[in-house]
């Protein structure tokens, strides 16, 4: 359905050039990094306020127009797709830090600022930000998505580290969430309401975020195993131990082939652990030993160092390569990309299950993961022109995830819901969809917010 003409002409009239109806601009908004087909908005605005962002929701909301916000489009659920058209509101305009506190390690800062440029302003305050998701995602759509990464096993997600917000509501209004105090107990919690619910309950035009001190001491290491399993089982004692270790990552043996070509390393062709350590050089030097020693006794070889801050960089590049590797396998193949999250004494049996299950469809899906956390992820390389073979896939990440939720894990550790987990929201919490539902209701009765996404 077209827009209103009298909502287009107020748009253009009060934005210029910061709406448009190009095809271009709407096919660059509505197509993000999952396999689900494009979506296009009916428009585009770039809002440069909180002010503006509330001055095209109120018209949204009296036109009746669907609201999807974008940060920079790298979701992989299908977020900011306009399934029931509208306009996209990109915020990537709405890019300035607003201020750091060093003192209280915090910062406040518009949606539209990426964690690199937050870390880029840091430079010299001995602080930094540490959600990690591999692209350089905004922290609005990172807030959004309730993103983590390779740092959430020692700092957790987004959830731990966004303090306070300001959301524009589907109606107009304006509320601030939380704050820059560390603890509070005064009413609900709406900080972590709003954190992960992908826009469909509002939009975030300011967070303050939690900082950390930059380790005195960081070191990095890479370790092989004869299988898996192996490499599970080091994972589970790291933790088990209470080793601080800052990141843990699994690459099986495809998926280490995939980087090799990709990024031109020469790692060993076999299951392998990314490690990372962050302390004082001695707090550093005793965990690597820790885990050397837990590695070797599970037949873990070829324990190599990377100390110079080029060679980190250089190998943790590599790893968040990992997609585009993966994709490189089968050149032309679009990935299916699932991940799942189990309770760490499952994880083993998580990733067992789903290596048999990959095996009996002969499709080529590398495994790799967070997994100091129990969340990995699989990328399912599917030939577009080819049904049989997507169908395949899918039905894979379905068995995939339904193992998952077996194990007490859940639907997805990272990705999040958007549109293509949505029929798993029941499975994982039962009634508590329909208390999602009426949330919904109550915060936009009229479904305009991200319409078709979570719960939609």
């Amino acid at each position: 359905m077209p827009l209103p003409d009298a909502f287009s002409q107020a748009l253009a009239e009060r934005f210029g050039k910061r709406f448009s109806t190009a095809e271009a601009v709407r096919a660059h908004h509505g197509h993000d990094e999952s396999h689900f087909p494009d979506a296009l908005p009916d428009g585009v605005v770039w809002p440069h306020s909180t002010a503006e962002v509330v001055e095209v929701v109120k018209l949204c909301h009296a036109h009746r127009v669907p609201v999807i916000p974008f940060g920079v489009g790298s979701s992989l659920e299908g977020h900011i797709l306009a399934t029931n058209g509208g306009i996209s509101i990109d915020l990537s305009e709405m890019n300035q830090i607003v201020t750091i506190h060093d003192e209280d390690m915090d910062a406040v800062v518009q949606p539209g600022v990426t964690r690199k440029t937050l870390n880029a302003a840091l430079h010299g305050t001995g602080l930094f930000f540490p959600i990690d998701p591999g692209a350089d995602a905004s922290l609005g759509g990172m807030a959004s998505t309730r993103a983590s990464g390779t740092n959430a096993v020692r700092y957790g997600t987004m959830r731990e580290n966004v303090l306070g917000l300001e959301v524009v509501l589907a109606d107009g209004r304006v509320i601030r969430t939380g704050g820059r105090a560390r603890k509070s107990s005064a009413g609900y919690d709406l900080t972590r309401l709003f954190v992960g619910s992908e826009g469909t309950l509002g939009i975030i035009t300011e967070l303050t975020v939690r900082l950390h001190p930059l380790p005195e001491a960081i070191s990095s290491a890479t370790c092989s195993f004869p299988d898996v399993a192996s490499a599970v089982q080091t994972v589970i004692q790291t933790i088990q131990l209470g080793v601080p270790v800052a990141r843990i990552e699994l690459l099986d043996t495809l998926t280490v082939q995939a980087v090799n070509r990709y990024s031109k390393t020469t790692l060993r062709e076999s299951p392998m652990l990314f490690f990372e350590f962050h302390g004082s050089p001695t707090g550093v030097e005793e965990q690597a030993q820790t885990v050397q020693e837990l590695a070797r006794d599970n037949g873990g070889q070829d324990f190599e160092w990377a100390t110079r801050p080029e060679d980190r960089s250089r190998l943790w590049q590599a790893r968040h390569d990992v997609l585009f590797a993966c994709l490189n396998l089968q050149p032309g193949s679009r990935g299916i990309s699932t991940d799942v999250c189990v309770p760490i004494s499952r994880l083993a049996e998580a990733i067992a299950g789903t290596q048999e299950e990959i095996a009996a469809t002969g499709l080529i899906a590398p495994i790799v993961g967070h997994v100091g956390d129990g969340n990995f992820h699989v990328v399912i390389l599917t030939e577009p022109d080819n049904p049989d073979q997507v169908h395949a896939a899918e039905a894979l990440g379905r068995r995939i995830v339904e193992r998952a939720l077996l194990l007490d894990g859940t639907c997805t550790g990272e990705h999040g819901i958007g549109i293509g987990k949505k029929d798993f929201l029941l499975a994982e919490h039962g009634e508590g969809v329909a208390v999602m539902a009426s949330l919904k209701a109550a915060l936009d009765p009229l479904g305009l917010m991200n319409p078709g996404k979570v719960i939609g």
